[in-house]
């Protein structure tokens, strides 16, 4: 039974406080207060005469309840009865422990509640303020409720199972994610209460025939009514919200608002951008709930068998929550979870966000070896086969998918070649690329894999180009071998941007990001982890500059020609490869001592006066030149 509790039974005068309150404190083994014995005289004096307290009656009343409340919670807790019938009266009463209090509300008609008045004796109150009483009452969102009808050995059977049953975690939203990550925290021992929406004709019962479909979630509860879903919850709640990306997130929260407590936890475990999430934990702030956003990465098979996962917001929530995110998490080759507290406010999506960045360069680079080898006569099943002996050098999990993806038949044909040559996207590249931009870093490669994107959605218009431009040049001869290396080194050129990024956004927005532990949590579970990226680890360690690495520059410097001479070969053979392509160009920039941007500068003065630095000035000052 749960203890260091203040349990508050509470309702109108008649309801049976005083003797639900005495039998539930011997079921919890608890010790019990009568708020009616705190009362001071001049408010029993008052009653018995037939008025009714106001207001400035109770604050004093109140006030020692909540003291003698924190008092009982030092040591194992407490029941308590007090009337409590408007909200300001509960919340003074609860105040600065009202995760640690659990209320039941006494419900019962008029008529009962009066005829139990009548019946008893020696009490204060009259029966003539009964009415007064229920004329006052605010019946609680957050409450047990309880019948009083029932006999006294029933409501504190009800009370008991009701208290056992609590579930510990709420999963709110169950679509393919979330059904995952159900069923891993069902796995995983947690009592869970799951949420799906009623749509009639559309979603109807999903949480229940979901719970009925699998056996290890025979002891979750399911609703498709919100009060219930957080009445079934064990405070402070937590909750995990699995819904899609945006404005639905912001309805969500406006609908559990009214049923939430004070110290509460909201987890936003979709897609949501960074800023949202900023935006979101200070209103939740405001309205004293506490609020995490989580990256979570793996897809459908991830989330149920160990998703990696990137907590940002509240650190004291994230005390809270982490038993649950971490037990379900994937676990790295240290045994430890995959998921690990990022950071500050929105540190959380961002990090996932530019994860997605990283992931759509990953996922253009196979797409352009594909290409290429396509191009050299070679077959899908040749080129997963090629792709298949490059595992010892540099696996991933999506050089692992695509292998089976380019094996995958259907009859005699190759899926993928049934497939149209249109790319589509969620949204995570573009907010990584608006970030990049904002924050003024090169992240070059996320641009160019997204831009590649949108002209593949530009299929009838390619179709016209192409047939303008017909007479394609003889493919240049390329070795395997050369293709992995050039491979490679645009890997390690998209980490190194992504993890940039990652940095100057820490400084930016002053979040204390580990980028070792980030790199950490994307050793497994997610759609980024590789070999290569257990390599960074140590390297991020040293530095969170990637190119401090001894290792790491003489790599490039080996790998560098011979990505010049693919890229060179694919130009000349007209094979699109932009994020390989801007692998090189983007290095070439980096490495230019001194560049170019002197022109643009002195130009940007020209038209527009906007002035420049010289160089060997040591005070930095602006110039400006009449250039005619």
């Amino acid at each position: 039974m749960v203890s260091n509790k203040i349990y508050v039974v509470m309702g109108v005068s008649g309801a049976g406080k005083s003797s639900v309150g005495q039998a539930l404190s011997k079921s919890l083994k608890l010790p019990f207060y009568d708020g009616d014995d705190y009362h001071p005289q001049a408010n029993i004096d008052k009653m018995r005469q037939g008025i009714p307290l106001e207001d400035s009656d109770r604050w004093a009343w109140l006030k020692n309840l909540n003291l003698l409340a924190k008092e009982a919670l030092k040591k194992e807790g407490a029941v308590m009865v007090c009337s409590a019938l408007k909200e300001v009266y509960r919340q003074e009463l609860s105040k600065d422990f009202s995760t640690e209090c659990e209320w039941i509300y006494l419900k019962g008609s008029y008529e009962l509640i009066m005829e139990r008045i009548q019946a008893r004796a020696g009490h204060f109150m009259p029966p003539e303020l009964l009415q007064s009483q229920f004329n006052t009452l605010e019946a609680p969102k957050n409450a047990i409720e309880i019948d009083v009808s029932a006999p006294l050995s029933e409501i504190i059977k009800e009370l008991e199972m009701t208290f056992n049953e609590k579930k510990e975690f709420g999963l709110f939203g169950l679509g393919v994610m979330g059904k995952s990550l159900a069923r891993n925290l069902a796995r995983n021992g947690f009592r869970i209460a799951l949420f799906n929406r009623h749509l009639a004709g559309v979603e109807e019962g999903v949480a229940k025939n979901f719970k009925d479909h699998f056996p290890e979630l025979k002891e979750a509860a399911a609703f498709d009514e919100i009060a219930a879903f957080v009445n079934a919850l064990g405070t402070p709640r937590k909750i995990m919200l699995m819904v899609n990306a945006g404005p639905i997130v912001d309805h969500v929260i406006a609908d559990l608002l009214p049923f939430l407590s004070k110290g509460d936890i909201l987890i936003d475990g979709g897609n949501s951008n960074y800023k949202d999430s900023k935006r979101r934990l200070d209103y939740l702030n405001s309205q004293q709930i506490q609020f995490i956003g989580a990256g979570v990465s793996g897809g459908e098979e991830g989330a149920l068998t160990g998703p990696s996962i990137m907590p940002g917001g509240s650190k004291e929530a994230y005390a809270a929550i982490q038993p649950y995110l971490e037990a379900i998490a994937a676990k790295g080759e240290d045994g430890k979870p995959c998921c690990s507290y990022i950071g500050e406010e929105g540190s959380g999506h961002f990090v996932k966000m530019v994860h997605n960045g990283i992931e759509y360069v990953e996922m253009e680079l196979l797409a352009e070896m594909y290409a290429i080898l396509t191009a050299l006569g070679k077959n899908p099943t040749k080129i997963a086969s090629i792709f298949e002996s490059w595992k010892s050098d540099s696996n991933s999990y999506l050089l692992e998918i695509t292998i089976d993806i380019l094996r995958k038949k259907e009859g005699d044909t190759p899926l993928v070649e049934k497939i149209l040559d249109v790319a589509a996207n969620k949204g995570t590249g573009n907010w990584t690329t608006i970030a990049t931009a904002e924050l003024g870093v090169p992240s070059t490669l996320i641009a160019n894999a997204l831009f590649a994107r949108f002209t593949s959605s530009f299929k009838t218009q390619r179709q016209k180009v192409a047939a303008i431009f017909e007479h394609s040049p003889e493919v240049q001869t390329m070795e395997e071998g050369d293709l992995l290396k050039a491979y490679h080194f645009a890997r390690i050129i998209n980490h190194y941007q992504g993890f940039q990024l990652i940095s100057e956004a820490a400084k930016t927005y002053q979040w204390n990001i580990q980028l070792s532990e980030l790199a950490r949590v994307w050793t497994n579970g997610c759609i980024i982890k590789s070999d290569l990226m257990k390599k960074l680890l140590p390297l991020l360690k040293e530095s969170n500059d990637l190119l401090d690495a001894p290792t790491l520059q003489n790599e490039l410097l080996l790998l560098k020609p011979i990505a010049n001479k693919v890229v060179a070969q694919c130009i000349l053979s007209e094979i699109p490869t932009s994020s390989l392509s801007e692998s090189v160009n983007f290095l070439n920039q980096l490495k230019t001592d001194r560049s170019a941007a002197n022109i643009i500068q002195a130009q940007r003065d020209y038209f527009g006066a906007h002035t420049y630095k010289r160089i060997n000035d040591p005070l930095q000052k602006n110039y400006h030149t009449i250039w005619t």
